[in-house]
């Protein structure tokens, strides 16, 4: 090898140990994580029902109250860029279908958030090392794989939010959906919402009546893609 070969390969060996950290996303776990807009577009490619929805474009009325894209939320931190939500393409539909069907109530979804990147995740473990509120890094969360929604109630026509449990993110025994020493209107509020998500394939988690699972989540990979990067794939 002659010496110019040499300087060059020391010199693209210097730089790449230069390039932000941000640039390489972290996995320190070795999970299968869809983290690059090719390998998701692959993906989708290979099956549609893959494909991340923009809930505001898809669920009429919804409303979206991300709170990761402000600082009131547990980390007193903006983690997100903007105010998205995201979800499969099967969540999307059956979300819409819960609208439907609340509409005809004088009522709808409030979204407090949907799929969420993996870093979010590493960051919320650094935070809290809880798995009752937060999930393990070591297995992801199904957040992180677009299956997963935090959401409560709207009256449509005040625009407020009906009266939960808790407010959002409460991480105390009153935020489970079985806990009972709460005021009987919040508990009427609290079934309403559990028995309407359940009717269309969604399933309360046991620490957050917030917090709905939809069914075959185990059928979706986690992801680790930005929403400014969700918005760079041609469908």
């Amino acid at each position: 090898m002659n010496h110019n070969r040499i300087k060059a390969l020391l010199f693209l060996l210097l730089l790449s140990t230069c390039l932000p950290a941000q640039e390489t996303k972290r996995n320190p776990y070795h999970l299968n994580i869809i983290s690059s807009t090719q390998a998701y577009t692959g993906q989708i490619h290979k099956d549609s029902l893959k494909l991340l929805i923009d809930l505001h474009k898809a669920v009429p009325g919804i409303v979206l109250d991300i709170r990761y894209a402000t600082t009131n939320n547990f980390t007193n931190k903006r983690v997100y860029t903007s105010a998205r939500a995201f979800a499969r393409l099967r969540v999307a539909e059956a979300l819409a279908l819960v609208q439907k069907e609340l509409q005809a109530m004088g009522l709808g979804l409030k979204v407090f958030d949907a799929y969420r990147p993996y870093a979010a995740t590493l960051l919320f473990w650094d935070i809290i090392h809880d798995t009752a509120y937060v999930a393990s890094p070591a297995t992801g969360s199904r957040h992180n794989r677009g299956c997963a929604v935090d959401v409560s109630l709207v009256n449509l026509k005040t625009g407020k939010e009906l009266q939960m449990p808790t407010p959002f993110d409460d991480f105390t025994p009153k935020a489970s959906p079985a806990y009972q020493q709460i005021p009987e209107i919040a508990k009427q509020n609290r079934q309403l919402l559990i028995n309407i998500m359940s009717k269309y394939g969604f399933t309360v988690y046991s620490s957050e009546w917030w917090h709905f699972d939809y069914q075959g989540w185990r059928d979706y990979e986690l992801m680790d893609l930005s929403f400014e990067e969700l918005d760079t794939i041609k469908r």
